[in-house]
Protein backbone atom coordinates (compact mmCIF):
# COMPACT_ATOMS: atom_id res chain seq x y z
CA UNK A 1 0.00 0.00 0.00
CA UNK A 2 1.46 3.23 -1.00
CA UNK A 3 1.54 6.66 1.08
CA UNK A 4 -1.38 8.37 -0.29
CA UNK A 5 -3.43 5.29 -0.33
CA UNK A 6 -2.87 4.50 3.41
CA UNK A 7 -3.48 8.17 4.31
CA UNK A 8 -6.91 7.81 1.85
CA UNK A 9 -7.64 4.25 4.60
CA UNK A 10 -6.66 6.57 7.56
CA UNK A 11 -8.87 9.25 6.74
CA UNK A 12 -11.91 7.13 5.96
CA UNK A 13 -11.65 4.97 9.11
CA UNK A 14 -11.11 7.72 11.44
CA UNK A 15 -14.61 9.21 9.98
CA UNK A 16 -16.31 5.94 9.76
CA UNK A 17 -15.84 6.17 13.58
CA UNK A 18 -17.12 10.16 14.20
CA UNK A 19 -20.09 8.51 11.71
CA UNK A 20 -20.80 5.42 13.68
CA UNK A 21 -20.75 6.74 16.92
CA UNK A 22 -24.22 9.48 15.43
CA UNK A 23 -25.81 6.66 14.00
CA UNK A 24 -25.84 4.35 16.77
CA UNK A 25 -26.70 6.67 19.24
CA UNK A 26 -29.18 8.75 17.04
CA UNK A 27 -31.02 5.35 16.50
CA UNK A 28 -30.96 4.68 20.69
CA UNK A 29 -32.79 7.79 21.23
CA UNK A 30 -35.18 7.09 17.93
CA UNK A 31 -36.28 4.05 20.09
CA UNK A 32 -38.00 6.24 22.83
CA UNK A 33 -40.58 7.01 20.00
CA UNK A 34 -43.75 6.86 21.77
CA UNK A 35 -42.39 5.97 25.26
CA UNK A 36 -41.24 9.14 26.33
CA UNK A 37 -42.45 10.37 29.46
CA UNK A 38 -44.29 13.83 28.07
CA UNK A 39 -44.91 14.70 25.17
CA UNK A 40 -42.26 17.76 24.65
CA UNK A 41 -39.94 15.54 25.77
CA UNK A 42 -41.00 12.84 23.29
CA UNK A 43 -40.38 16.03 20.44
CA UNK A 44 -36.64 16.58 21.98
CA UNK A 45 -35.82 12.73 22.14
CA UNK A 46 -36.69 12.75 18.36
CA UNK A 47 -35.11 16.29 17.49
CA UNK A 48 -31.89 15.00 18.75
CA UNK A 49 -31.90 11.31 16.75
CA UNK A 50 -32.52 14.02 14.01
CA UNK A 51 -29.11 15.74 14.95
CA UNK A 52 -27.46 12.76 15.18
CA UNK A 53 -28.72 11.12 12.24
CA UNK A 54 -28.13 14.20 10.01
CA UNK A 55 -24.42 14.29 10.96
CA UNK A 56 -24.02 10.39 10.37
CA UNK A 57 -24.90 11.12 7.01
CA UNK A 58 -22.64 13.96 6.08
CA UNK A 59 -19.66 11.71 7.40
CA UNK A 60 -20.83 8.38 5.75
CA UNK A 61 -21.42 10.70 2.57
CA UNK A 62 -18.13 12.07 3.40
CA UNK A 63 -16.08 8.80 4.07
CA UNK A 64 -17.43 7.20 1.13
CA UNK A 65 -16.07 9.80 -1.40
CA UNK A 66 -12.68 9.46 0.41
CA UNK A 67 -12.83 5.60 0.26
CA UNK A 68 -13.85 6.05 -3.79
CA UNK A 69 -14.88 2.41 -4.04
CA UNK A 70 -18.93 4.16 -4.97
CA UNK A 71 -20.54 3.07 -1.68
CA UNK A 72 -23.27 5.29 -0.38
CA UNK A 73 -23.86 6.13 2.64
CA UNK A 74 -26.73 3.51 3.07
CA UNK A 75 -24.26 1.11 2.13
CA UNK A 76 -21.58 2.01 5.00
CA UNK A 77 -24.46 2.46 7.48
CA UNK A 78 -26.86 -0.69 6.86
CA UNK A 79 -24.64 -2.83 5.02
CA UNK A 80 -21.81 -3.59 7.25
CA UNK A 81 -21.26 -6.35 9.48
CA UNK A 82 -20.88 -5.82 13.71
CA UNK A 83 -17.64 -6.13 14.13
CA UNK A 84 -17.04 -3.45 11.15
CA UNK A 85 -18.64 -0.80 12.88
CA UNK A 86 -16.42 1.46 15.36
CA UNK A 87 -18.87 3.53 18.00
CA UNK A 88 -17.66 3.56 21.09
CA UNK A 89 -19.51 1.26 23.36
CA UNK A 90 -21.45 4.08 25.42
CA UNK A 91 -23.53 5.05 22.27
CA UNK A 92 -24.78 1.32 22.49
CA UNK A 93 -26.04 1.00 25.46
CA UNK A 94 -29.64 0.03 26.13
CA UNK A 95 -31.33 3.10 26.58
CA UNK A 96 -32.20 1.41 30.55
CA UNK A 97 -34.89 4.14 32.01
CA UNK A 98 -35.04 7.86 30.98
CA UNK A 99 -32.34 8.68 33.66
CA UNK A 100 -30.02 6.29 32.38
CA UNK A 101 -30.88 7.79 28.49
CA UNK A 102 -30.04 11.64 29.75
CA UNK A 103 -27.37 11.09 31.54
CA UNK A 104 -25.48 8.83 28.50
CA UNK A 105 -26.57 12.19 26.04
CA UNK A 106 -24.54 14.24 29.08
CA UNK A 107 -21.55 12.30 28.77
CA UNK A 108 -21.22 12.08 24.83
CA UNK A 109 -22.52 16.07 24.14
CA UNK A 110 -20.30 16.75 27.14
CA UNK A 111 -17.04 15.27 24.86
CA UNK A 112 -18.68 16.33 21.64
CA UNK A 113 -19.19 19.77 21.60
CA UNK A 114 -15.86 20.51 22.30
CA UNK A 115 -14.82 18.14 19.91
CA UNK A 116 -16.72 19.16 16.83
CA UNK A 117 -15.64 22.96 17.92
CA UNK A 118 -11.67 21.68 17.80
CA UNK A 119 -12.65 20.13 13.84
CA UNK A 120 -14.03 22.87 13.06
CA UNK A 121 -11.12 25.29 14.33
CA UNK A 122 -8.10 23.11 13.08
CA UNK A 123 -9.55 20.36 10.85
CA UNK A 124 -7.25 20.17 7.88
CA UNK A 125 -10.18 18.80 5.47
CA UNK A 126 -12.39 21.47 4.67
CA UNK A 127 -15.54 19.39 4.22
CA UNK A 128 -14.99 18.35 7.77
CA UNK A 129 -14.73 21.89 9.16
CA UNK A 130 -17.98 22.40 7.55
CA UNK A 131 -19.95 19.33 9.37
CA UNK A 132 -18.62 20.17 12.52
CA UNK A 133 -19.47 23.58 12.44
CA UNK A 134 -23.33 22.76 12.29
CA UNK A 135 -22.87 19.95 14.51
CA UNK A 136 -21.17 22.30 17.26
CA UNK A 137 -24.47 23.95 17.41
CA UNK A 138 -26.51 21.14 17.69
CA UNK A 139 -23.99 19.38 20.58
CA UNK A 140 -25.07 22.55 22.74
CA UNK A 141 -28.45 21.99 22.90
CA UNK A 142 -28.01 18.45 23.33
CA UNK A 143 -25.34 19.42 26.38
CA UNK A 144 -27.50 21.96 28.07
CA UNK A 145 -30.86 19.59 27.33
CA UNK A 146 -29.49 16.49 29.28
CA UNK A 147 -27.66 18.90 32.16
CA UNK A 148 -30.80 20.27 33.09
CA UNK A 149 -32.45 16.81 32.82
CA UNK A 150 -29.42 15.34 35.35
CA UNK A 151 -29.57 17.98 37.49
CA UNK A 152 -33.55 17.95 37.83
CA UNK A 153 -33.61 14.21 38.37
CA UNK A 154 -30.09 14.22 40.69
CA UNK A 155 -31.78 17.06 42.59
CA UNK A 156 -35.18 15.74 42.69
CA UNK A 157 -37.54 13.38 44.63
CA UNK A 158 -35.72 10.03 46.65
CA UNK A 159 -36.68 7.95 43.10
CA UNK A 160 -35.42 10.35 40.47
CA UNK A 161 -32.13 10.63 42.85
CA UNK A 162 -31.74 7.23 43.28
CA UNK A 163 -32.39 6.36 38.93
CA UNK A 164 -29.50 8.75 38.29
CA UNK A 165 -26.97 7.54 40.69
CA UNK A 166 -27.62 4.30 39.29
CA UNK A 167 -27.27 5.34 35.54
CA UNK A 168 -23.94 7.31 36.88
CA UNK A 169 -22.75 3.54 38.73
CA UNK A 170 -23.65 2.08 35.44
CA UNK A 171 -22.53 4.63 32.31
CA UNK A 172 -19.74 5.61 33.92
CA UNK A 173 -17.13 2.85 33.01
CA UNK A 174 -18.06 3.39 29.54
CA UNK A 175 -16.64 7.21 29.32
CA UNK A 176 -12.76 6.84 29.15
CA UNK A 177 -13.11 5.11 25.35
CA UNK A 178 -14.37 8.57 24.29
CA UNK A 179 -10.99 9.93 25.01
CA UNK A 180 -8.76 6.78 23.57
CA UNK A 181 -7.28 6.87 20.22
CA UNK A 182 -7.63 4.28 17.80
CA UNK A 183 -4.66 3.13 15.51
CA UNK A 184 -6.59 4.89 12.63
CA UNK A 185 -7.72 8.28 14.79
CA UNK A 186 -3.99 8.23 15.93
CA UNK A 187 -2.55 8.74 12.47
CA UNK A 188 -5.55 11.00 11.91
CA UNK A 189 -4.19 13.22 14.75
CA UNK A 190 -0.81 13.08 13.16
CA UNK A 191 -1.96 14.44 9.84
CA UNK A 192 -4.04 17.16 11.30
CA UNK A 193 -7.14 16.12 10.38
CA UNK A 194 -8.63 15.88 13.78
CA UNK A 195 -8.02 17.01 17.37
CA UNK A 196 -6.19 14.65 20.15
CA UNK A 197 -9.11 13.83 21.80
CA UNK A 198 -7.06 14.16 25.05
CA UNK A 199 -6.58 17.47 24.90
CA UNK A 200 -10.54 17.96 25.50
CA UNK A 201 -10.64 15.67 29.32
CA UNK A 202 -10.10 18.98 31.36
CA UNK A 203 -13.08 20.45 29.49
CA UNK A 204 -15.10 17.32 29.80
CA UNK A 205 -14.26 16.59 33.34
CA UNK A 206 -15.01 20.40 34.41
CA UNK A 207 -18.57 20.58 32.62
CA UNK A 208 -19.42 17.24 34.47
CA UNK A 209 -18.02 17.89 37.85
CA UNK A 210 -20.44 21.49 37.57
CA UNK A 211 -23.21 18.98 36.49
CA UNK A 212 -22.90 16.53 38.86
CA UNK A 213 -21.91 19.67 41.65
CA UNK A 214 -25.63 20.22 41.22
CA UNK A 215 -27.28 17.85 40.79
CA UNK A 216 -25.73 16.08 43.90
CA UNK A 217 -24.12 12.81 42.27
CA UNK A 218 -20.69 11.42 43.26
CA UNK A 219 -18.37 10.92 40.13
CA UNK A 220 -17.26 7.29 40.80
CA UNK A 221 -13.95 5.98 40.68
CA UNK A 222 -13.41 3.48 37.96
CA UNK A 223 -10.81 0.80 38.15
CA UNK A 224 -11.47 -0.93 35.13
CA UNK A 225 -12.93 1.06 31.98
CA UNK A 226 -14.93 -0.36 29.43
CA UNK A 227 -13.40 -0.65 25.81
CA UNK A 228 -13.75 -2.45 22.88
CA UNK A 229 -15.70 -0.55 20.40
CA UNK A 230 -13.25 0.96 18.60
CA UNK A 231 -11.99 -2.17 17.34
CA UNK A 232 -15.21 -3.53 16.76
CA UNK A 233 -15.89 -5.42 19.95
CA UNK A 234 -19.44 -5.35 21.27
CA UNK A 235 -21.68 -6.28 23.28
CA UNK A 236 -24.74 -8.96 22.86
CA UNK A 237 -27.18 -5.23 22.53
CA UNK A 238 -25.46 -4.24 19.58
CA UNK A 239 -26.33 -7.46 17.29
CA UNK A 240 -30.39 -6.64 18.24
CA UNK A 241 -29.97 -2.95 17.53
CA UNK A 242 -28.56 -3.54 13.99
CA UNK A 243 -31.02 -6.41 13.59
CA UNK A 244 -33.24 -3.97 13.68
CA UNK A 245 -31.75 -1.03 11.99
CA UNK A 246 -30.52 -2.82 9.01
CA UNK A 247 -34.18 -4.97 8.28
CA UNK A 248 -35.22 -2.78 5.67
CA UNK A 249 -32.24 -2.40 3.64
CA UNK A 250 -31.57 -6.27 3.93
CA UNK A 251 -34.63 -7.25 3.34
CA UNK A 252 -35.45 -5.51 0.32
CA UNK A 253 -32.04 -4.06 -0.58
CA UNK A 254 -31.62 -0.96 -3.13
CA UNK A 255 -35.31 -0.40 -2.16
CA UNK A 256 -35.82 3.82 -2.86
CA UNK A 257 -39.17 5.23 -1.61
Amino acid sequence: MDAATETQDTAFQAIIELADDCLILGHRLSEWCGHAPVLEEELALANMGLDLLGQARALYAHAAEIEGKGRSEDDLAFLRRERDYRNCLLVERLNGDFAATMLRQLYFAAFMQPFWRAIAATSSDEILRGIAAKAEKEMAYHLRHSGEWVIRMGDGTEESATRMADAVTELHRYTDELFMASPARAEAITAGLLPDPETLRAEWDQTIASVFAAAKLTIPEVRIPQKGGREGRHGEDMGHLLAELQFMQRAYPGMSW
